[in-house]
């Protein structure tokens, strides 16, 4: 019973400090694209196709177009 019990706050010590980090990304990524979208007007959307256009963009830089 003591051993379960010991495992058992071990995995929810653990898995506590994975929630507040992804928490904490989270809210870290939405401020940024707030601060983003008022200070500049880039909206998330124009971030997504930069990042998707990202290898294309990549592969023009290398060949020197």
């Amino acid at each position: 019973m003591i051993p379960t019990l010991i495992l058992a706050w071990i995995v929810f010590a653990i898995l506590w400090k994975i929630v507040k980090t992804t928490i904490r990304t989270a809210l870290t990524v939405a401020a940024i694209l707030i601060l983003l979208n008022i200070s500049f007007g880039i909206t998330p959307q124009d971030i997504w196709d930069m990042i998707a256009n990202l290898p294309q963009t990549l592969s023009q830089i290398r060949s020197g177009k």
